[in-house]
């Protein structure tokens, strides 16, 4: 019993000694990353492709996702609201449920789902076929030309796609809202331009969605280039990176929120 007791605590001891090591390679991965961001500025074309390959072809379901969760929202709030006659508040329920939680949130696990798994997958395979060492064989640091393009790509992109989920979540909640159950067009659109504070709540949202971008991002990233150079190895990392990137932004969620929206 004794030896099964210290079986146990000596894989506690390795996993806790392997998730600190995994830190600290993190760490210095991101501050390589950002060391060689000057060099991607000067190649922005870099950059401006992986916005298109992270932000772009990201938008079908951003937006799908965004109409819905805002259609939820305002059938959902009417039934809610009318209970207590005011569904003349719908607009200002549906506008803050996106802009100060359900946006950068949702908008960030879907990123996290569709280009943080694209991100590993083609880094690690890029690992597995040998191109990031051929790139060192051509005095090409890997990092500068491969790796910090996509961060900032990526990064750029998240707080765009968070926006459009948001604003794409209104118009759902107008459309059930208003032109379904009848709803004063009027009252919608006025109670929500007067209740919704720039600085206390969209740019709150933004600053949200833009740390979801960087954890999402760098996690991605980390595991592509940490990846095993197998088919197997690969497979696993895009799985970590969806899983991990999950938890983290849920994590940063209750953080963020404690601190912006405390006390009111």
């Amino acid at each position: 019993m004794i030896e099964g007791l210290v079986h146990i605590l000596r894989r506690i001891g390795a996993r806790v000694i392997n998730s600190i090591w995994r830190l600290g390679m993190a760490s210095r991965f991101l501050a390589l990353t950002l060391m060689y961001s000057g060099t991607s500025f000067r190649r922005f074309h870099l950059v401006i492709k992986e916005v298109f390959n992270a932000g772009v072809l990201s938008l079908i379901i951003i937006l799908v996702s965004g109409l819905f969760v805002g259609m939820v929202l305002g059938l959902q709030g009417y039934e809610t609201l009318q209970t207590y006659g005011s569904e003349e508040a719908l607009g200002v329920l549906v506008a803050l449920s996106l802009v100060r939680e359900l946006g950068p949130v949702v908008a960030a696990l879907l990123f996290a789902s569709r280009a943080g798994s694209a991100i590993t997958a083609e880094i690690g395979l890029m690992k597995a076929t040998e191109q990031l060492s051929a790139l060192e064989m051509m005095a090409l640091d890997p990092i500068a030309r491969v790796v910090a393009p996509r961060f900032w790509g990526a990064v750029i992109s998240m707080p765009l796609l968070a926006a459009m989920f948001s604003a794409m979540g209104v118009f759902g909640g107008y459309l059930v809202g208003v032109v379904l159950l009848g709803v004063d067009e009027g009252a919608f659109w006025s109670q929500m331009q007067a209740a919704v504070d720039f600085r206390e709540d969209i740019l709150n949202g933004v600053i949200k969605s833009a740390v979801f971008g960087v954890a999402v991002t760098l996690i991605a990233l980390f595991e592509g280039y940490d990846a095993p150079p197998t088919a197997e190895g690969v497979s696993r990392a895009t799985t970590r990176t969806v899983v991990t990137s999950s938890l983290t932004i849920l994590a940063l969620d209750f953080v963020l929120t404690s601190f912006m929206f405390r006390g009111e």
